[in-house]
């Protein structure tokens, strides 16, 4: 769909400069989402995986996001070979609900409620980012959180639209519940894509 030169703005990496790859397609269909322009796959101009690397090496940032849409419903082993060949760290954004491909040195799992993540990708992740757009969803994130790995960071994160009523909440949960950190869209705030 597009891809660009930032500043990642949520999880683990916030601050840090990444070159993010959104692809097309999604089949999860949030209510709340912000790229719902991404959904159809077809909708966007094919680029090859030579040119996306080569425009990735013009810039200075050795992350490459990749993220949708769900970019799972892409076979990514090409593009995540050539990205680590040219010296990217891949990073993945992901809902969960397709077979991961590709090989990855972060995992970020965002599981929706719309459609549920396959069994075993809590296991794959290194980070867990549960966005926050009302109070079940914090039991809900617990459920998810008792299904990662040991050491994965746990995050959540206010819905852009309704943080200022969750934010109250989520800075509860966390204060109860250590092992969580809170997420905010940082790009957002800082006018940046």
């Amino acid at each position: 769909m597009e891809h660009f030169h930032t500043v990642q703005g949520e999880g683990a990496f916030s601050g840090q400069a990444a070159f993010f790859i959104r692809l097309g397609g999604c089949d999860v269909g949030c209510t709340w989402c912000d790229v719902k322009e991404s959904w159809e796959m077809d909708e966007h101009p094919r680029l090859g995986v030579d040119a996306l690397v080569a425009e990735a090496l013009q810039r200075p940032a050795r992350i490459a996001v990749v993220t949708g849409g769900e970019p799972l419903m892409h076979d990514l082993t090409t593009l995540t070979n050539a990205l680590r060949e040219a010296g990217f760290r891949t990073h993945l954004e992901t809902s969960g609900t397709h077979p991961i491909t590709g090989t990855w040195d972060w995992v970020c799992l965002s599981p929706k409620k719309f459609k549920a993540p396959l069994e075993g990708m809590h296991l794959v992740a290194h980070e867990l980012k549960v966005i926050v757009f009302n109070k079940h969803d914090l039991q809900w994130a617990e459920e998810h959180a008792a299904r990662m790995k040991k050491g994965s960071l746990l995050f959540l994160q206010p819905e852009w639209g309704k943080r200022e009523a969750m934010m109250p909440l989520i800075v509860e949960h966390v204060q109860g519940n250590t092992r969580w950190r809170i997420s905010i869209q940082t790009h957002k705030y800082m006018g940046i894509p």
